[in-house]
């Protein structure tokens, strides 16, 4: 069984191996071509985001209920908005919407998303441009319907717990780039996984909505849905205003809300 705490660390540790692959490219998706309007709200002509960010993901997913994806943007001259996250071939398709604010900077912003099948992973940035698209083909399979890693009253009981895990060394004021890593407790419950004892599905109960704080300062915001792995992890860099702590708000669709403030302190 999975330690909270260090399989999240272990897991985005070994993020840094996800260097680009050419080994699995998106493939023709014909799930992709009957929802991509559904998705995006509207018919955009969506560009080639090569020149624009990397998307990494494994080719063959080490646990298909929680698989890194990486996105670094590589051009410094625009600025990424907002992102679509999408698993084609996902009973939910569409895992998180995410709004960056400019404190962001170069988006560099790694997630943890749930694989059902042999999948596109896909994400669609939003800049002033338009939109842009990249992914990868990502092999996997059971990923929604993985039972949880912790009995249901115990993850209950711990549900809303939140770390904050800081790298490198205190921003300068040369070089304010920030580097964290935000965990919370919360089962994350998709609807397709069964109780062990019972054998009945357990009822969807997840996280939808996320703000990141520092200070008065929104940093990102994700609005969620069944595709988002258990105990949500999300590293990121971002441009450090100097305030002592990082506040997350969630709330989950049961009604819960989770508010915490973090201290920040190199640890990492």
């Amino acid at each position: 069984m999975r330690v909270f705490l260090t399989a999240a660390i272990v897991a985005f540790t070994a993020s840094s191996t996800l260097a680009s692959d050419i080994r699995n490219p998106m493939q023709d998706s014909i799930s992709w071509s009957d929802m991509q309007y559904t998705i995006l709200g509207g018919d955009f002509e969506l560009g080639d985001a090569s020149a624009l960010m990397t998307v990494d993901a494994p080719y063959r997913a080490h646990d298909a209920a929680t698989v890194p994806i990486v996105i670094k943007q590589i051009d410094d001259s625009a600025r990424i908005s907002a992102a679509h996250i999408v698993v084609d071939e996902n009973p939910a398709p569409l895992a998180a919407v995410f709004q960056f604010s400019e404190a962001m900077g170069n988006l560099d912003f790694e997630l943890r998303v749930r694989v059902d099948q042999y999948s596109n992973v896909r994400v669609i940035a939003e800049t002033e441009a338009g939109h842009h698209m990249a992914g990868r083909f990502v092999k996997a399979s059971g990923g929604c319907s993985a039972p949880a890693t912790k009995d249901a009253e115990l993850a209950l009981a711990e549900m809303g717990k939140m770390k904050l895990k800081m790298f490198g060394k205190t921003a300068q004021m040369s070089t304010p780039r920030r580097e964290a890593q935000i965990m919370i407790r919360h089962p994350n419950y998709s609807g397709l996984q069964r109780d062990q004892i019972t054998q009945l599905f357990i009822q969807p109960h997840f996280i939808d909505y996320i703000e990141v704080w520092q200070g008065e300062e929104l940093l990102f915001s994700m609005e969620g849905g069944i595709s988002i792995s258990e105990n949500p992890v999300f590293r990121f860099s971002y441009n450090d205003n100097g305030a002592q702590f990082l506040t997350v708000k969630a709330t989950d669709t049961e009604g819960n809300s989770f508010v915490q403030e973090l201290a920040k302190s190199v640890s990492g």
